[in-house]
């Protein structure tokens, strides 16, 4: 059984659907939960599922982002972490650091790459006419929302959508799509998952 690691910044609400996920048969557990933001509220969450849980501070690395990723690797090490998913994790990480973790690291981004990779994915989707929108689960590669994908999520664009509609109404969607990319990818199956919502 794969001892996982979760990465987040912000309310950790994909990081709620991995763990949650990881019981019974899973082929992995959810071991540790890491923020590069004390503030961040998907450590509450983490703690009331029982997860330990880090913080790394990028604050405390200004400018030294290989510092920064040293301190995380300790962190990783120390807690046996053998897998890695980023769940809404906002720091872009080094080609060095991606390297250690090739192959161990799954990130979920809000689009249907290799549409939009970055930021601003919702309303660059709207500007763009798109008739429909997703999220991406993929392997983490030295760059940026580039690796190999592992599955999407569909659904339609409606008349109306704005940027805040379209997040709300995808993330159901990326909270079904993690969890069974995940448990696929650690049991050594890397076909791709399709949803439509």
């Amino acid at each position: 059984m794969k001892r996982v690691g979760i990465l987040i910044s912000g309310g950790g609400s994909n990081m709620v659907a991995l763990a949650k996920d990881m019981v019974g048969d899973h082929p992995g557990r959810a071991k540790l939960v890491i923020a590069n933001d004390p503030g961040a509220g998907g450590l509450l969450k983490a703690n009331a599922l029982r997860i330990p849980t880090a913080v790394v501070d990028h604050r405390d690395f200004p400018k030294d982002r290989e510092g920064f990723e040293a301190e995380l690797q300790v962190v990783l090490e120390e807690a046996g972490i053998e897998m890695i998913a980023l769940a809404g994790f906002m720091r872009i990480l080094t080609p060095g650091f991606t390297a250690k973790w090739a192959g161990r690291m799954l990130n979920i981004h809000p689009s249907l790459l290799p549409k939009y990779k970055g930021l601003q994915t919702h309303a660059r989707a709207l500007e763009a006419g798109d008739a429909q929108h997703g999220c991406s689960v993929h392997e983490v590669t030295a760059d940026l929302d580039d690796g190999p994908i592992l599955g999407q999520a569909r659904m339609d664009v409606r008349a109306g959508d704005t940027p805040q509609s379209l997040a709300e109404r995808l993330l159901p969607l990326e909270h079904q799509l993690y969890p069974a990319v995940l448990r696929r990818y650690l049991a050594g199956d890397r076909t791709p998952v399709m949803l439509e919502g």
